[in-house]
């Protein structure tokens, strides 16, 4: 695997597959020492010449950083850009997959059509902001590895073929190109960590899934399994300090295990899986586009045009008593004289050209009440139409900070799970306000740090309180701020270091122990997910258990005869792999209830045939996930 980056999720992206996958890795990083920006003509020959990376064999094992340790026969290049000379020394000839994830949108695709010339059969993984230029650039890559890889296949077919790093599929179900942004992959672990205070999360066909760990029940009970057992802890009712994962605790966590093991384990602490759901009060029943009428006209408009209304009727009663007249055509000839159409009362008794005077002065005053009535309505339009203002009974909400690349995400992702949110952002040019417009949901414009802005979000009533912001000074002020509003409040703040943000949440533990606090990195974050992707776009996360990982998979039943024309019991293989759910999204009919707004099955019979057109969602280790892939497995020295 080869990894080219200029931050730190290059870095974290290396020790995922490292130390998860157990991958040989080859890290292409800028060199320590900066120089200065040179024109884009020049950077080639210059990367090229004085600036070639110099090679770098990693033989500190346990000094440093966590990310920069690597382990013996690894490799780290230092080189300014991601040039073909660079990529060539690196491997990329005969590597798996390549994951570029510098900071700019150009540098990688320059680089990706590089390695995509040299390599027809690499696996790409890059990391773009604009997501439409990414379905394109995903397009336009793949179409020329099937044309090269098609023409590879003629000039070798008298030769027995070819076969794919896969092993097991082809070339169309390895060599792919997917390209992932830090908003989506980050946005499932955000959302989850706000809502169940975990990141332990698989995101499988739009679900969110987590990893709980059962506590030891008492001896002679069973830890309850949730959709399923994923693993026996190595943590005891005798012994709780298992549950840190020990060296002293019984024999480690047993992954994967059957149901006579798990009916047997007495006693013992599981890790289960469950579905990541909102318990909170639900959204106000709203129609899409309509507005109550009430929320058109200010309260003192309201009044006024009462009152008038009010003089009108006055006035036409008044009109019946002195005149004797229908009451019908009394309210007719008030209503004349109110708008002065009518005609000059000069002949009629005294008592009728006082009322119709009172009329017309009635009348004058209507102008400017209607004018007003008119352009508040419209202004009360164009604000609806821009922002929203929080409710003043909302409560069990979610507060967010910050509406940038990653907050819009994090917003889509709570509405599409009916959480009740409140948005603070200080510009109001932000790329999310379109979307929170489009949401309906209401937005405060100010700054998180000023006083009052986050009383004006409701922040004493909510539930959460997520920090996106870019700023990481600006995250934890707000998020030290809220505590101190509510000190039990759940609260994520985002923080670009992870060493900080370690650091950050420690301190908000010792000094908040009743309060959940997560700090999060985006760059550990999302490297799981650019992870998976450079395994195949089979993975769908990771899940550490103690010491070990469990794998998450999507997989074609098609061509794997471990799987295909067996049985849910029978492709069962404990401590290897499990069968967890059938994706039913292209299929026509469904072996069980299918859960609303998803395609996945999870209550499948024990006694139901996998076919070779079926797609199902499987838990693994990663030697289980190897022999069913067909991979090389990679053990640890």
């Amino acid at each position: 695997m080869v990894v080219c980056g200029d931050d730190g999720l290059a870095h974290r992206l290396a020790t995922e597959l490292r130390g998860v996958y157990r991958e040989q890795v080859v890290l292409v990083v800028p060199p320590s020492r900066r120089t200065p920006p040179q024109p884009m003509a020049g950077r080639a020959r210059a990367a090229s010449a004085a600036l070639f990376g110099r090679m770098v064999t990693a033989v500190n094992r346990g000094t440093g950083d966590a990310d920069d340790t690597l382990v013996p026969d690894e490799r780290v290049m230092e080189a300014a850009e991601p040039t073909e000379a660079v990529l060539a020394d690196a491997g990329v000839d005969r590597a798996a997959a390549l994951a570029l994830v510098y900071d700019d949108d150009e540098t990688n695709i320059r680089a990706a059509l590089t390695a995509r010339r040299l390599n027809p059969r690499l696996r790409l993984v890059l990391r773009l902001y604009n997501r439409r230029l990414g379905q394109h650039i995903e397009e336009l890559l793949d179409q020329a590895a099937e044309l090269a890889a098609g023409t590879t296949a003629g000039h070798r077919d008298g030769h027995g073929g070819h076969g794919g790093h896969g092993g097991h599929g082809g070339h169309g179900a390895d060599i792919a190109t997917t390209v992932l942004s830090d908003a989506d992959t980050t946005a499932p672990a955000l959302v989850a960590t706000a809502l169940v205070g975990t990141s332990k999360v698989v995101d499988a066909e739009g679900l969110l899934l987590r990893a709980v760990e059962r506590r030891p029940p008492r001896p002679g009970e069973v830890a309850d399994p949730g959709l399923c057992t994923l693993a026996l802890l190595s943590a005891t009712s005798n012994d709780p300090a298992g549950a840190e994962g020990s060296e002293d605790s019984g024999d480690g966590p047993r992954l994967l295990p059957d149901a006579e093991a798990v009916a047997a384990a007495t006693g013992r602490g599981a890790v289960v899986l469950e579905q990541v759901s909102y318990s909170g009060p639900p959204l106000p029943a709203r129609r899409a586009g309509v507005m109550p009428f009430a929320s058109l006209f200010s309260a003192r408009l309201r009044w006024s045009l009462a009152g008038l209304v009010a003089a009108v009727v006055a006035l036409a009663v008044a009109l019946i008593v002195v005149t004797d007249d229908h009451p019908l055509h009394a309210i007719y000839i008030t209503l004349l004289d109110l708008f002065a159409i009518n005609d000059p009362a000069v002949d009629a008794p005294l008592g009728q050209q006082v009322l119709q005077l009172l009329s017309g002065l009635v009348g004058l005053l209507l102008l400017p009440v209607l004018l007003a009535a008119v352009l508040e309505a419209l202004g009360t339009f164009r604000t609806a139409s821009a922002l929203r203002k929080p409710p003043r009974g909302l409560s069990g909400h979610v507060v967010l900070l910050g509406l940038g690349k990653i907050g819009t995400r994090v917003l889509t992702r709570l509405r599409e799970l009916h959480i009740p949110v409140v948005c603070v952002e200080a510009d109001p040019e932000a790329r999310g306000m379109a979307v929170a417009r489009r949401l309906r949901v209401p937005v405060v414009v100010g700054d998180v740090t000023q006083e009052g802005v986050l009383e004006s979000a409701k922040i004493h009533r909510a539930d959460a309180l997520l920090a996106l912001t870019s700023v990481d000074t600006t995250n934890l002020e707000a998020v030290l701020y809220a505590r101190s509003v509510r000190p039990d409040l759940r609260a994520v703040l985002r923080l670009y270091d992870d060493d900080f943000a370690k650091a950050v949440y420690r301190t908000l533990r010792t000094a908040h122990p009743a309060a959940l606090t997560r700090s999060r990195s985006v760059s550990h974050l999302a490297a799981p997910a650019f992870a998976g992707a450079m395994m195949g776009r089979q993975i769908l996360g990771a899940i550490p258990v103690e010491r070990r990982v469990l794998l998450f998979a999507a997989v074609v039943v098609g061509g794997h005869p471990q799987l295909e024309g067996r049985t849910v019991a029978e492709a069962f293989r404990p401590g290897a792999w499990r069968v967890l759910a059938l994706d039913t999204a292209a299929q026509g009919d469904t072996p069980g209830a299918e859960p609303p707004g998803s395609g996945l099955v999870w209550d499948l019979p024990d006694t139901y045939v996998l076919r070779a057109g079926d797609r199902v969602v499987l838990a693994a280790t990663r030697r289980g996930l190897a022999e069913l892939l067909g991979r090389r497995t990679r053990s640890p020295r």
